[in-house]
């Protein structure tokens, strides 16, 4: 009789996340437990732990593999028809569109809490999230569509808006966090990019008021302000 051919960690860790995104999206992240996901993909809780630390660490890093797999910033890079600013309108509906991710995302909020994942999600939105918003802005300046000499600036800001609207790292009611997004498209229009058209001012105005709504977001009231190892960047 022929031997079962062994998984290589690479193969588990792949089955892991996809168990994990069918369950996170049908149960919610919270009422999936480590058992439910190996119960799906087959294999003992020791293999969970032999390829992630933590359940945590499975959002984040579940994250990281959806934007890869449909990143929009490739989408977007070989549309010839587009101007840069048009590139990045285009970048943003499309990540808005994108219904798996975004409740991914919206459960994703408040492990953002967590300093260690925190600093992890930061720096790996640096790395891989700023080379791209730098060559988008780089090319919007180069044919006149976007008016600014910051654009080194500006791409190092833009992956850190999405943190700082976020209550569980920055604690706001939902009238404190409308209004931080308004501001925030304010000055990106002030410095020559006004990406944040009527679609993205509704798509945003409406996260806010999921996530200050539902479990995950509450962390914005008073009382409770005490609310990815691989390649980063879960939103653009």
């Amino acid at each position: 009789m022929a031997r079962p051919v062994k998984k290589k960690p690479e193969q588990w860790k792949k089955e892991i996340l996809d168990a994990a995104q069918k369950l996170f999206i049908s149960k919610g992240y919270e009422e999936t437990s480590v058992s439910d996901i190996m119960d799906m993909v087959g294999g003992a809780k020791g293999m969970f732990y032999r390829c992630f630390q933590s359940k945590e660490e499975v959002m984040y890093a579940l994250g990281n593999q959806m934007f890869f797999e449909d990143n929009p910033f490739e989408t977007v890079k070989g549309r010839d028809d587009l101007n840069g600013l048009q590139k990045i309108r285009l970048l943003l509906t499309l990540n808005q569109s994108d219904d798996e991710r975004n409740q991914i995302n919206m459960q994703a909020v408040p492990i953002l809490k967590d300093p260690h994942i925190l600093a992890a999600a930061v720096a790996e939105n640096r790395r891989v999230l700023t080379p791209l918003w730098l060559e988008l802005l780089e090319e919007g300046k180069k044919d006149g569509s976007i008016k600014t000499e910051y654009t080194k600036e500006l791409s190092e800001l833009l992956p850190l808006i999405n943190f700082w609207l976020m209550p569980s790292v920055f604690p706001a009611t939902e009238e404190e966090l409308y209004h931080k997004y308004h501001f925030v498209k304010e000055v990106l229009a002030h410095m020559g990019l006004p990406i944040y058209d009527d679609d993205a001012t509704t798509f945003t105005e409406k996260f806010i008021t999921d996530i200050t709504e539902t479990p995950c977001g509450h962390t914005s009231m008073p009382e409770n302000a005490g609310k990815n190892k691989e390649k980063g960047g879960n939103q653009p």
